[in-house]
């Protein structure tokens, strides 16, 4: 018992209350004795003040006394379970108030002991992740009792290829505190082929104690959280067919592939280089075909010729050699054709008697960058005209040779428009284009 002051006025009543230990979420209740020491009737109105008002009430909260009679109300105290209901003592006050005397009013007090209780809420997300080597989780703690805590972490797996790490370690919390806590797991080896390996562990979420470490965990057996890590492989199950496709694709390009085109590409080499044979009465070696100018020369299979043509203010020359092919003669021949500025001069080669020309190349050369026009001509058949400032050097090919009778001629005709300019810097007086024709000079008896 703990006796409270009265009040020394007319009319005070002479008052006491009990202390009290409660724990949160529960009840208790304590008793305060009303007496009135006053000479006449007197009601009093009873009510509690201070920390405890918002879940202590007064049965009955009004008693009437007459002169030295006294009566016991009780105190109800319910207190939530609730982290704001600090463990600890509070002061419990009750204000009475006499309604005849209400400057005789007194408040007398008690102390309420608030007991400890421990309550932690945890929550881990996500519970299952995925990773080649490692996951990262995130664990939400929150103080729901009502003193400070240290709390602890104990992960738990059925084997050792687990590590686990948590950052912070051991976080402290005031009651009502919530903090985030990160977890990484962590396996020692990779999985490089097949399927995904499950690993399920467990996480224990305990308190330590107090700060100095002398109060044990009251809620140890909370029940620990589950969780999984699945450890993919590093290369998928598609790769190892792809990796066995190419392997075979290999196999068969060393296999069977590459002999069959080494095999061939020596075949088509040996014909290549076969010698042909030659037909009676021709020459081997070094034949000539010659060449003819506007003036009319030739040479005979087998030696060199030139022949000089000329038109107005320039000249052509031709030359020609051979070589036997097959049944016939390789030969070649070369047109020189110089033409005076803004004049028109054509240049020749004449087929030898009794001969067939099969014309497969032709170069035709302008290099000193002059500008006109040049024709082409095989006997009275036009090949091509093309600009010479189109090009320094250009060439024309044919699989099947254009044959060109005996006595009839390859010819150029250059009309120059503006000479260019050589190698010296200085600039010609006249165009100067090269033809070069080349083929199989065949005997037609």
């Amino acid at each position: 018992m703990t006796p409270s002051a009265a009040s020394s006025g007319p009319g005070a009543p002479s008052l006491d209350i009990p202390a009290v230990t409660v724990a949160p979420g529960s009840t208790a209740t304590t008793s305060l004795t009303v007496r009135n020491d006053s000479d006449i009737v007197e009601a009093y109105s009873l009510e509690v003040v201070g920390d405890c008002a918002s879940w202590a009430t007064v049965e009955p909260p009004r008693v009437s006394l007459y002169p030295g009679a006294s009566e016991t109300v009780t105190i109800r105290l319910e207190p939530p379970r609730s982290p704001e209901i600090r463990a600890g003592e509070l002061p419990l006050g009750v204000r009475v108030l006499p309604t005849e005397h209400p400057d005789a009013v007194t408040v007398p007090e008690t102390t309420v002991h608030i007991e400890e209780f421990h309550e932690l809420r945890t929550e881990l997300a996500p519970r299952r992740r995925r990773g080649w080597l490692r996951g990262r989780y995130r664990l939400a703690v929150r103080n729901q009792g009502n003193t400070p805590v240290q709390v602890g972490f104990t992960p738990g797996q059925a084997g050792e290829e687990l590590s686990f790490a948590f950052n912070p370690a051991e976080p402290k919390l005031e009651p009502g505190e919530s903090v985030e806590v990160g977890l990484r797991v962590r396996t020692g080896k990779p999985v490089w082929f097949g399927s995904p390996v499950v690993w399920p562990f467990t996480l224990a979420t305990a308190e330590t104690g107090d700060p100095d470490g002398t109060r044990p965990d009251e809620t140890a057996d909370r029940p620990p959280l589950d969780a999984e890590f699945v450890q993919i492989p590093i290369f998928p199950k598609w790769l190892l067919a792809v990796l066995a496709a190419l392997l075979a694709l290999l196999l068969a390009w060393f296999t069977l592939v590459r002999p069959a085109v080494r095999s061939a590409a020596k075949e088509a080499a040996n014909e290549v280089v076969q010698p042909r044979p030659t037909p009676a009465g021709e020459q081997g070696g070094n034949g000539q075909t010659p060449g003819s100018g506007s003036g009319g020369a030739s040479a005979s299979p087998g030696g060199q010729g030139k022949a000089n043509g000329s038109g107005a203010g320039g000249d052509g020359t031709s030359t020609g050699n051979g070589t036997a092919v097959g049944d016939g003669q390789q030969s070649s021949a070369t047109i020189d054709l110089k033409t005076s500025g803004g004049k028109t001069d054509t240049g020749t080669y004449k087929v030898p008697e009794k001969s067939v020309f099969g014309v497969t190349d032709i170069v035709v050369a302008n290099f000193q960058g002059d500008e006109g026009v040049m024709t082409i001509n095989f006997g009275d058949r036009k090949i091509t005209t093309i600009a010479l400032e189109t090009f320094r050097n250009q060439d024309y090919h044919w699989v099947t040779p254009i044959k060109i009778p005996a006595n009839n001629t390859v010819t150029i005709e250059v009309t120059c428009a503006k000479p260019g300019t050589p190698a010296t810097g200085r600039q010609a007086q006249g165009c100067h284009e090269v033809l070069n024709v080349s083929g199989v000079v065949s005997r037609t008896e």
